[in-house]
């Protein structure tokens, strides 16, 4: 079996936010490694520090104490302390944010809210290919009022992976959907995960995506508090090798 590369290597990770009286300590001593490929789920109840710890590992928030790694093709690189030129650069070429609201362009249809990312990029992918990815193949042209908000969604992920980012987080991305809906849209997410090899964080409420995670961790009062490991899909990925 050849070396699993950690991508995220967190250590006594901590958030404050406020001073004195107001303090609010989000996250309280984090400890997390995710590997290279991993589909690792966050659950946790509102204020558990969900997406302190997304926004920090994305690059989008500092922390208050503790260390934050992340790895691309053997060189580590400190995301705590970094400069905020280099956090955007890494946000820039290496990471793919998906959220709850789409942030799509109205007058603009799906493949050329893609393109907005690929024209950017070094080396993206197609948009008509992003979309394909994510099962929007026949909706290339379609302008987004005629999209469902599940397909609008997908429009949004298709756009964060077309830059083929080496990690892709996402902070509740069905949570203005239906279940029904928002399973498909994790089912695209998973796939992007299986056929790319991205290293995919996601936060959801939705139960049904902890089936499809290599990692579901539960977080409570800054904290993680409990991990399962899903021994399906690890014994796959083992005889897979």
């Amino acid at each position: 079996m050849p070396r699993v590369e950690p991508v995220f290597v967190a250590q006594g990770l901590t958030k404050v936010y406020g001073e004195g009286s107001t303090q609010v300590h989000a996250l309280r001593g984090v400890d997390l490694a995710i590997v290279r490929g991993e589909f690792v789920v966050l659950l946790g109840a509102s204020g558990s520090g969900k997406s302190t710890l997304l926004n920090i590992l994305g690059g989008l928030d500092s922390a208050s104490g503790g260390t934050a790694r992340w790895s691309h093709q053997g060189v580590t690189h400190e995301l705590t302390g970094a400069s905020d030129a280099e956090l955007t650069r890494y946000r820039r070429e290496h990471v793919g944010f998906v959220f709850q609201f789409y942030n799509l362009i109205p007058s603009l249809t799906a493949r050329e809210n893609v393109a907005l990312v690929t024209d950017l990029a070094e080396d993206p992918m197609a948009p008509e290919d992003a979309l394909a990815l994510v099962g929007l193949g026949e909706r290339l042209d379609h302008f987004v009022s005629q999209l469902s908000g599940g397909e609008q969604q997908r429009v949004a992920i298709a756009r964060a992976i077309s830059k083929k980012p080496a990690v892709l987080l996402c902070d509740e991305p069905t949570g203005a959907l239906d279940c029904a809906t928002g399973v498909m849209v994790l089912q695209a997410i998973e796939r992007v995960n299986r056929e790319l090899g991205t290293t995919t964080v996601v936060i959801t409420h939705n139960a049904p995506i902890a089936a499809m995670a290599d990692r579901v961790l539960r977080l409570a009062d800054g904290r993680i508090v409990d991990e399962q490991v899903n021994a399906d899909k690890v014994a796959a990925s083992t005889l897979s090798w």
